[in-house]
């Protein structure tokens, strides 16, 4: 009997795992649809009295994403006056939900990502994950690393999908 042997194990394969970059901090969703006047008109006096009545010191250290849940339209300097009042508490803020939140965060987290270290190799990206990564997360690292990866994967090493090799 022959002894078995871990190719997997053995090889120079090297596994990307987006899930490593992913940023702590609380996510909060921040509704303005209740400082409108029944939840569709923004009366720019009454909007900025709840804005001033607002704890702005609950959302210190989190990620924010503004959105409005009625079918309210919200103008532009609505969306820039509650970020003046964000910005001293918040790490980071986007118009739009968690998903638009999360992939603004993998966007800048992955092009200030230094790749050279996966030069010349063979790369798998890591398909699943337990934490909320982002689609465009995947197709952002995939376009890095082909700039300098000899072979990029997708998956685990027992089942991957190729999806770009150098020439």
């Amino acid at each position: 009997m022959s002894e078995i042997v871990n190719r997997v194990a053995n090889s120079k394969l090297i596994t990307f795992d987006l899930e490593d970059y992913y940023p702590a901090g609380e996510r909060v969703v921040l509704d303005i649809k209740d400082w409108l006047y029944e939840g569709l008109i923004l009366r720019e006096k009454d909007f900025r009295s709840q804005l001033e009545n607002h704890d702005w010191s609950r959302y210190q250290d989190c990620y924010v994403a503004l959105s409005c849940s009625s079918d309210a339209i919200i103008a532009g300097w609505a969306y820039m006056l509650i970020g003046t009042k964000l910005q001293p508490f918040c790490k980071k803020m986007v118009i739009g939900d968690l998903d638009t939140l999360e992939s603004s965060l993998y966007q800048e987290i992955i092009e200030n990502l230094d790749v050279s270290e996966y030069e010349g190799k063979p790369v798998i990206v890591k398909g699943c994950s337990n934490k909320p990564v982002p689609a465009n997360a995947y197709l952002w690292v995939t376009a890095k690393l082909q700039t300098v990866a000899r072979s990029v994967m997708y998956g685990e090493a027992c089942s991957s999908v190729p999806l770009y090799k150098a020439k």
